[in-house]
C-alpha cells in the first residue's frame, strides 16, 4: 500500500511538472508573431486551465502526501516533556495525544463536509476545457475529507499500537521491523 500511495504522489507531480512546462513552452511560443494564427494548436488561450490544474493538483498533493505518505516520525513534535519521563507515562502521553487527535480530526469531518456543501454547486474557473463540465471545486477540495478520515485512522491505529507494545521511540515498518 505504501508503495503504491507514493506512486500516486509521484504521477500527480509528473502531472503538475509536465503541465507547468506545457504552460512555459506555450507562453514563449505564443510570442512569435503569428504563430496561433499559423499553429492553432499553440494558441495560449486554449490553456488557461493549466495553471488551475496545477494548483488542484497541489493541493491533492499536499493531502494525499500527508495523509498516506509522510510518517509519525517525520513530523514536527514538541517531546521535551515526553522524554523525560517514565516510559508508562510515555504510553499514556501517547495514547491520549492519538486518541485526541483521532477525535478532533473525526469531529472537524462533518462541520467541513457541509462547508463543501456550496461547492458542489460551484463550477472550476478553466478546468472544464480539460475535464468537462461536471467538475465541481467540491471534487478538488474533497481530498480533505479523506486526509481527515486517513490520519484519524492512523492515528486511531496508534493508539491500539502504543496500547499493546508501549511507546517505543520508533514506530515499526509495515514488516514490523523498527528504525535505528
Amino acid at each position: 500500500m505504501s508503495r503504491a500511495t507514493e506512486s500516486v504522489a509521484a504521477a500527480m507531480m509528473a502531472a503538475m511538472f509536465l503541465t507547468f512546462i506545457l504552460q512555459i513552452a506555450v507562453r514563449y511560443t505564443a510570442r512569435i508573431p503569428g504563430i496561433a494564427e499559423r499553429l492553432p494548436l499553440l494558441d495560449p488561450t486554449r490553456y488557461g486551465w493549466t495553471l488551475e490544474f496545477c494548483l488542484a493538483l497541489w493541493v491533492w498533493l499536499v493531502f494525499w502526501g500527508n495523509a498516506f505518505i509522510v510518517r509519525e516520525r517525520d513530523h514536527v513534535t514538541f517531546d521535551v516533556l515526553y522524554n523525560h519521563v517514565r516510559p508508562a507515562t510515555r504510553r499514556w502521553f501517547a495514547i491520549i495525544g492519538a486518541v485526541v487527535i483521532c477525535i478532533g480530526l473525526l469531529w472537524s469531518l462533518e462541520p467541513t463536509w457541509s462547508r463543501f456543501a456550496i461547492l458542489r454547486l460551484k463550477k472550476t474557473a478553466t478546468l472544464s476545457q480539460l475535464f468537462g463540465d461536471w467538475i465541481r471545486m467540491r471534487h478538488i477540495y474533497a481530498i480533505y475529507a479523506l486526509f481527515l478520515i486517513v490520519v484519524a485512522l492512523r492515528y486511531a491505529w496508534r493508539a491500539g499500537y502504543v496500547w499493546r507494545h508501549g511507546a517505543e521511540e520508533h514506530e515499526p515498518h509495515s514488516d514490523g521491523r523498527l528504525d535505528e
